[in-house]
């Protein structure tokens, strides 16, 4: 068998500029390259891009809720600060939000102008209410708890 990691993700939107303003806004990516104005390419390190993004036109039919494929596509931050200041900056943005917490990481549900549904989570198995391995649990993430966690900007 061979080996393979996750390379990116190719979403089809309806307008390339607004799309590119909505991820470079609201995520910590960059546009790495354009062509034409049908595809853009966006990275978060590295790599040429972790994100496709390509232009359909504004009459594109969106996806519906209830047919088969993609879900939404996940972006992990390193720590419930980041997570914090993520929700903080998708809430000053009006982003409608939906916390969950799985007890193995604390996401965010939201989606981007064309439906296409994102997720931002933070791994918690490792912290002291976490735990190893999901079991179909979720249960409700207070706003208040998020916020919490951001860290204070003021030395000790």
């Amino acid at each position: 068998m061979y080996q393979t990691k996750l390379g990116h993700v190719h979403l089809k939107v309806r307008n390339l500029q607004r799309s590119i303003e909505f991820y470079t806004r609201l995520l910590p990516l960059r546009v790495t390259e354009t062509v034409q104005d049908r595809f853009a390419f966006l990275s978060s390190g590295p790599l040429h891009h972790e994100l496709a993004l390509q232009a359909l036109g504004d009459d594109a039919p969106l996806a519906s809720h209830y047919s088969t494929g993609l879900f939404h596509v996940a972006f992990e931050v390193p720590d419930k600060s980041s997570f914090a200041q993520a929700y903080v900056t998708l809430r000053e943005a009006n982003i409608q939000v939906y916390l969950v917490d799985y007890g193995i990481s604390w996401a965010m549900y939201f989606a981007d102008p064309d439906q296409n549904g994102l997720e931002i989570y933070v791994d918690t198995r490792n912290e002291p209410d976490g735990r190893p391995l999901w079991k179909g649990e979720s249960r409700p993430l207070d706003p208040q708890t998020v916020l919490s966690a951001l860290k204070s900007d003021t030395p000790e």
